[in-house]
C-alpha cells in the first residue's frame, strides 16, 4: 500500500485529475469576467459614462487581440448600442456568465463526485482483498467488527476527498486569488486590507485546527474500539449470561461512552471557537471596505462603480477561502485516517496474488503423496505445537491421527489444511510447497474440516454448495435492459480497479460433486447427507416449512395423493384414525377453537391473530352470531380453572407446558382481572379486557385441556359462524386467508399440515414421530423425496448458522467437505459436539462407504476415540508435539507403547 494518501490518489487518478484541472483553469475566465461586469454596468449605462451626448452609443462585443509579430487582429467589430440597449445587453451577458459559471460548477462537482466514488470503491475493494490475503495467524489479533468499521466507515471520507485532493485547491485557490487580484486592480490599499485578513485566516485557523485533528483521531480510535467491544458482547453473549457479568459489561460500555463523550465535547468546543474566529475575520473586512472605501469615494479617489465591484468581488472571497481552509483540515484528517488504515492493513507477509487467481478450467487430481519434512509449528507465544515432524501421506490411504490433548495432532491437521503456517520445515506435493499451491488446487483437491466452523447467512443449500463455488462457470441469462446495466457495471468496475466477475453467474462446479447440473445436484448430495446423518434433520425442517408452489409444482400437484396414501398407510398400521381430518361441515375436536372458527390458514406476516380480531368484518360476525358472549364466558371459565389449578405452582413446573393459552407469567395478570370482573357481565369489561379473556378460548382444545367447556350447541354455533364467515368474506380478507380445501395445496400452511390436513389426536405421545416415518416412506414411493429435501435445503441458517444446533452445524460442515470429492480430506475432530456413538457411526460411514470403486480419497482424521483407528490403514500417534509412534492398528495395539495406553 502507498503510505501517502495524496500519492495513492495521484497514482490511480492521474489522467482524470489533469483533465479536471484543465476544466478548472478554463472556468476561471468567465469567473473573472463576472467580477468586472457589475462595474461596467454601474459606470456605463446606469451612471451614463460614455453616454454624455443625446443619442450617444457605445460599441458592444468588440473582439480584437494584438499578437506578437503579427499585430492587432480584429475578430468582430461589435455593434453600436444606446444607453438602455447597452444596459440590457450587459445584463444579459451577466446572466449568461452566471449560467456558464453554474454549469462549470455542476460539471466539476459531478465529475469530482464520480471520481471520489470510484476511488472509494477501489480502496474498499483493495482493503477487503488484503483481508482475504492476511496470513492465518493475523486473524487471531484483530477484531472483525473493527476491520468492518474501518472498511465501511473510516475510509468513507477518503472517497469524498479524492475528488477534492487536487481540484479543490486549484478551484478554490483560483477563485480566491481571482477575487483578490480583482480587488487589488480596483484599489491597491483595499486589496492589501483583504490580503492581510486572508493571511491571518490562512495562518491562524489551520494552527488552531491541529487540536481538532488530534481530537478527531482520538474519537475515531475510541469509536472503533467501541465497535469491536460491542461485537465481542454479541459473540460472547452466552458466556456473559453464564457468568453473571452483564453488569460488568454495562460498566465497561458506560466508561467507554463517557470517554467518547468527553472527547466529542472537547471537539465541539474547539470546533465552534475556530468557527467563531473565522466568521469574525470574514465580517471585519466588509466593515473596513465600507469605512475606508466609503471615505475614499467621498474624497473622489475611488468611484462608486469600483467600490461596488470591490464589495461584490469580496462576497466571493470568504466562501472559497473558508472552503480552502476546510479542505486543508480535511486533507490532514483523511491523511491521519489513511495512516491508521495503512498501519492496520499493511500486514506482512501477505498471501501472494497468484495464489487466488481465478481458474475456470478443471484442476487435475493430486496423484502424488503429501510429504511433510521437518515440520515445526508454534503458537503466538512461541510455544512449540509441532517439533520437527516428518511423515508421508500416500494417495488413497486412510490415516488416523491420535494423541492426548495438546499433543500436536490438531496442529498437524491444521498445517495440512493450511490453517496455520509452519515456522520451519515444508509440506510438499509433487515437490511443490503446499503454501505456494494456488487455492484453485488446494481449495478443490484438498478439503479440511474441523469443529471450528462458520456458515454464512443464507440457505442450507447455499452453504452446502459453498465449497463448489470456485469460479463463474455459466453466465446468467439477462434481458436486454439488465444486460445493458450489467455492461455498465462491468465498465465501472474496471475504472475502479475491481474485477468484472459477476456474482449472479452460476459459480457451482457441479461436475466436482458428481452431478451434471442443477437438475441432479440433489442426487449427488444425498450420499454425503446420509453419511453424516443429517438427512432426517433436513426433512424435519422441510415438514415445518411453507412451500412455494410456483417452484415445487410437482409436490403441490400430488398433495391429494399424499393425503390419501397417508390415510391408507395409517389404517394399515396401528395408528388407525389418529389424525382427525378437517371437514367444513363439522367441528374438529383436536383443533383449537380459533382454528375451527377460521378453517383456514393466514398468510403471515401480512395477517395475524391481532389484525384479524380487529377487522370490522370479524367483529361484526362475532356480534351477529352471539359468539362474543359465548367465547367471553368460555374464556372466564378457562381463566378461573387455570388460576385455581396453577396459581401456587412454580413457573418452571412441567404442567405449564400443557397450557397453550397461558404462561406462568400470565397467571397473576388473569388473577387480578378475574377479581375485577366479578360480575362476569360482558358489558362490564373494557374492549381490552374482553380481548384478553376471549383470547384464552381461541387456544382451547377439549381433549387436551379437559375443562368440559365445549358443548354440542357451542360447537354447532362455531361451525355455523365459520360458514357465514367464508360465505361473505370481503376481498381484503380472502386475499390473506386460505380456506382449508381437501383438493388443493395450502401455500400458507406448513408441509406437515398440508399432508396431514387435520390434527393429530393427543392420546398418543409418539404419534408425530410415527407419522413422520410414514411420510418419509411415502415421499420415496411417490418420487417426491428430492422435492421435499429441496424444501428443507431452503431453510435460512441465520447469522453464522446459529439457527441450527451445534450438532447440525458440525454435520453440515462435514457434508460440505465431502461434497467436493477431493483427493485429500483432512478432518480435525470435526464432530466434537456429537456423542461418541454417533461419532463412531459417522466415522464408519465415511471410511467404509466413501472408498467405493473409482473414488478413494486419502483421509487424514484426528480422532477423539483411539479405538476407531482400527478402521484406518495407518496410525500416527502424537505426544508433546512429536510423532512418537506410527504403524497400523494390529502392530501398535500389540506393542506396550503409548497407543496401547490410549486404548485402555
Amino acid at each position: 500500500m502507498e503510505k501517502s494518501l495524496a500519492r495513492y490518489i495521484w497514482s490511480n487518478t492521474r489522467l482524470q485529475q489533469l483533465w479536471i484541472l484543465a476544466v478548472v483553469a478554463l472556468s476561471m475566465v468567465p469567473y473573472f469576467l463576472s467580477f468586472d461586469l457589475p462595474k461596467q454596468i454601474v459606470n456605463g449605462p446606469i451612471q451614463g459614462s460614455g453616454f454624455e451626448g443625446e443619442g450617444a452609443t457605445q460599441t458592444f462585443m468588440h473582439l480584437s487581440y494584438t499578437f506578437p509579430l503579427i499585430g492587432k487582429v480584429e475578430f468582430f467589430q461589435g455593434i453600436q448600442l444606446g444607453r438602455e440597449q447597452m444596459l440590457m445587453a450587459l445584463s444579459l451577458v451577466f446572466l449568461a456568465l452566471v449560467v456558464l459559471n453554474g454549469l462549470f460548477k455542476f460539471y466539476i462537482n459531478t465529475y469530482k463526485g464520480r471520481l471520489g466514488e470510484r476511488m472509494l470503491r477501489r480502496i474498499r475493494f483493495q482493503l477487503i482483498d488484503r483481508v482475504l490475503r492476511f496470513p492465518p495467524n493475523h486473524f487471531k489479533r484483530v477484531k472483525s467488527a473493527e476491520i468492518a468499521t474501518m472498511i465501511k466507515d473510516e475510509v468513507e471520507p477518503m472517497g469524498g476527498f479524492t475528488g477534492d485532493a487536487f481540484v479543490s485547491p486549484a478551484l478554490l485557490g483560483g477563485q480566491a486569488l481571482t477575487a483578490l487580484a480583482f480587488i487589488i486592480v480596483q484599489n491597491f490599499w483595499l486589496g492589501m486590507i483583504a490580503a492581510a485578513i486572508v493571511g491571518v485566516q490562512a495562518v491562524v485557523i489551520p494552527r488552531m485546527r491541529k487540536r481538532l485533528l488530534e481530537l478527531g483521531r482520538q474519537r475515531q480510535l475510541t469509536a472503533r474500539e467501541l465497535s469491536g467491544r460491542v461485537g465481542e458482547i454479541v459473540d460472547g453473549i452466552g458466556t456473559i449470561h453464564g457468568n453473571d457479568t452483564s453488569n460488568l459489561e454495562r460498566a465497561d460500555i458506560a466508561a467507554r461512552l463517557g470517554l467518547i463523550f468527553s472527547i466529542r465535547y472537547d471537539l465541539y468546543q474547539w470546533k465552534f471557537l475556530v468557527k467563531f474566529l473565522n466568521n469574525f475575520l470574514a465580517q471585519v473586512t466588509p466593515f473596513l471596505f465600507y469605512a475606508i472605501g466609503g471615505y475614499l469615494a467621498l474624497q473622489g479617489r475611488l468611484d462608486i462603480g469600483q467600490l461596488v465591484a470591490v464589495i461584490s468581488a469580496y462576497k466571493d472571497l470568504p466562501g472559497p477561502l473558508k472552503e480552502l481552509i476546510d479542505w486543508d483540515q480535511m486533507r490532514q484528517d483523511v491523511q491521519v485516517k489513511y495512516q491508521q488504515v495503512y498501519e492496520q492493513f499493511n500486514v506482512e507477509p501477505l498471501i501472494d496474488d497468484s495464489i487466488h487467481k481465478v481458474a475456470i478450467e478443471d484442476v487435475a487430481a493430486l496423484a502424488a503423496p503429501i510429504v511433510v519434512t521437518n515440520l515445526a509449528v508454534s503458537d503466538d507465544s512461541g510455544a512449540k505445537l509441532i517439533d520437527h515432524v516428518s511423515v508421508e501421506i500416500k494417495p488413497n490411504e486412510t490415516v488416523a491421527v491420535v494423541g492426548p490433548n495438546s499433543s500436536g495432532a490438531e496442529a498437524f491437521a491444521e498445517a495440512l489444511g493450511r490453517v496455520v503456517w509452519p515456522n520451519s520445515g515444508r509440506i510438499t506435493i509433487d515437490g511443490k510447497d503446499l503454501l505456494e499451491l494456488p487455492e484453485s488446487v488446494s481449495g478443490r483437491r484438498i478439503s479440511y474440516a474441523s469443529s471450528d466452523l462458520y456458515f454464512f447467512q443464507g440457505t442450507l443449500r447455499d452453504n452446502l454448495l459453498y465449497g463448489l463455488k470456485h469460479a463463474p462457470l455459466k453466465d446468467p441469462e439477462y434481458d436486454e435492459q439488465t444486460a445493458q446495466e450489467a455492461k455498465w457495471h462491468a465498465a465501472e468496475a474496471i475504472k475502479a480497479g475491481n474485477p468484472t466477475l459477476d456474482p449472479n453467474s452460476d459459480w457451482v462446479d457441479y461436475r466436482a460433486a458428481g452431478a451434471t447440473g442443477p437438475g441432479d445436484i440433489l442426487t449427488a448430495m444425498r450420499p454425503a447427507l446420509d453419511a453424516v446423518l443429517i438427512t432426517e434433520d433436513i426433512l424435519d425442517l422441510a415438514l415445518r416449512s411453507t412451500v412455494d408452489t410456483h417452484v415445487h409444482t410437482k409436490l403441490a400437484e400430488h398433495i391429494v395423493d399424499l393425503r390419501a396414501a397417508l390415510r391408507e398407510k395409517m389404517q394399515q398400521s396401528e395408528l388407525g384414525n389418529i389424525v382427525v381430518p378437517f371437514d367444513f361441515d363439522s367441528y374438529n375436536a383436536q383443533a383449537t377453537v380459533g382454528e375451527n372458527l377460521l378453517f383456514g390458514s393466514m398468510k403471515r406476516p401480512i395477517m395475524n391473530n391481532r389484525r384479524l380480531a380487529a377487522h370490522p368484518y370479524f367483529q361484526t360476525l362475532f356480534r351477529e352470531t352471539g359468539l362474543s358472549n359465548d367465547l367471553y364466558a368460555m374464556g372466564l371459565e378457562i381463566a378461573e380453572n387455570a388460576v385455581e389449578l396453577f396459581h401456587d405452582l412454580p413457573p418452571d413446573h412441567p404442567f405449564f407446558q400443557q397450557l397453550t393459552f397461558m404462561t406462568a407469567d400470565d397467571i397473576p395478570t388473569y388473577q387480578a382481572l378475574l377479581q375485577k370482573l366479578s360480575s362476569r357481565k360482558f358489558d362490564d369489561a373494557t374492549p381490552e379486557e374482553r380481548s384478553a379473556i376471549i383470547r384464552l378460548s381461541f387456544a382451547y382444545i377439549e381433549p387436551r385441556h379437559r375443562f368440559g367447556l365445549l358443548t354440542d350447541e357451542l360447537t354447532a354455533k362455531i361451525v355455523s359462524a365459520r360458514k357465514q364467515f367464508h360465505e361473505n368474506i370481503p376481498d381484503d380478507l380472502a386475499a390473506v386467508i386460505e380456506r382449508y380445501d381437501p383438493e388443493h395445496f395450502i401455500s400458507s400452511a406448513s408441509l406437515m399440515d398440508n399432508v396431514l390436513f387435520g390434527r393429530i389426536a393427543y392420546q398418543r405421545a409418539d404419534a408425530s414421530e410415527s407419522i413422520r416415518s410414514i411420510m418419509v416412506g411415502l415421499f420415496e414411493t411417490l418420487d417426491l423425496f428430492d422435492d421435499v429435501l429441496s424444501i428443507g435445503l431452503e431453510f435460512d441458517v441465520g447469522s453464522g448458522g446459529k439457527r441450527l444446533t451445534m450438532v447440525q452445524r458440525q454435520k453440515l460442515n462435514l457434508a460440505r467437505t465431502l461434497l467436493r470429492r477431493s483427493d485429500y480430506i483432512i478432518l480435525n475432530r470435526p464432530l466434537s459436539a456429537l456423542d461418541q456413538r454417533v461419532q463412531d457411526q459417522i466415522t464408519n460411514n465415511l471410511v467404509n462407504e466413501l472408498h467405493h470403486e473409482g473414488e478413494r480419497p486419502a483421509i487424514v482424521w484426528v480422532l477423539s476415540n483411539a479405538r476407531l483407528a482400527a478402521l484406518f490403514d495407518r496410525i500416527l500417534l502424537f505426544d508433546r508435539g512429536s510423532l512418537v509412534e506410527a504403524g497400523n492398528f494390529p502392530e501398535l495395539s500389540e506393542q506396550n507403547g503409548m497407543f496401547k495406553e490410549l486404548l485402555s
